[in-house]
């Protein structure tokens, strides 16, 4: 077998022994990760294969205002009703606890209404105020005929009673629903679809 020129036996026969010896050193050190490692890989690969959690159910203002848990204004709109709503020109919005803005004041005075938002908007020209209050639930059998006396034009269903009337520049709608009274009173400015999208957004 030809030697190749240049290589001294008596530096690289030690230097290969230096090197496997360096090599066993590593492999032993690394010896008590093994078992950690495995961990790491079959926990890295049942976490690749498991099922997504559920996501969480998030209530609707009315199964919060029903159970009497907080509702603010941020929560009564969808996230594209309320951009509408807040850059409307001169959109101003103030949240309290005032009794409905409706002038059916003889259903307003027959039934006990314990208001869990009212939110009132203003605009440039005009406003819309919404409010959301829990009633008895015998109300809702005063509702209809008592605001079809008031010139609202109702609608009732298994799960609901809607009422509305437009006079002028002023459009006010009522939906009594599973013991929850959602009145809007709308004043110059109607943005489309309103009353049926919040409806939606509040009882889902």
């Amino acid at each position: 077998m030809a030697r190749i020129g240049g290589r001294n036996a008596w530096i690289a026969v030690p230097a290969g022994m230096l090197c496997a010896a360096v090599v066993g050193a590593l492999v032993w050190l690394s010896l008590p990760m093994v078992p950690v490692s495995v961990a790491w890989l079959g926990d890295t690969l049942r976490n690749a294969t498991a099922p997504l959690p559920a996501p969480t159910a998030v209530p609707t203002p009315a199964q919060d205002a029903a159970t009497g848990a907080a509702v603010d204004c941020r929560s009564m709109y969808s996230d594209d009703l309320w951009n509408e709503l807040t850059w409307h020109p001169g959109s101003l919005l103030s949240q309290s606890l005032a009794a409905p803005a409706t002038e059916a004041h003889a259903f307003a005075d027959a039934v006990t209404a314990d208001v869990a938002v009212t939110c009132v908007w203003r605009f440039d020209g005009g406003g819309i105020v919404t409010t959301l209050a829990r009633i008895d639930a015998d109300a809702s059998a005063l509702a209809e005929p008592s605001l079809t006396s008031d010139g609202f034009a109702c609608s009732s269903s298994d799960a609901a009673l809607e009422c509305t009337r437009t006079r002028g520049s002023v459009v006010e709608l009522h939906t009594l629903r599973n013991g929850l009274w959602l009145v809007s009173v709308e004043t110059g400015w109607h943005p489309e679809d309103f009353g049926a999208r919040l409806e939606h957004h509040v009882f889902g």
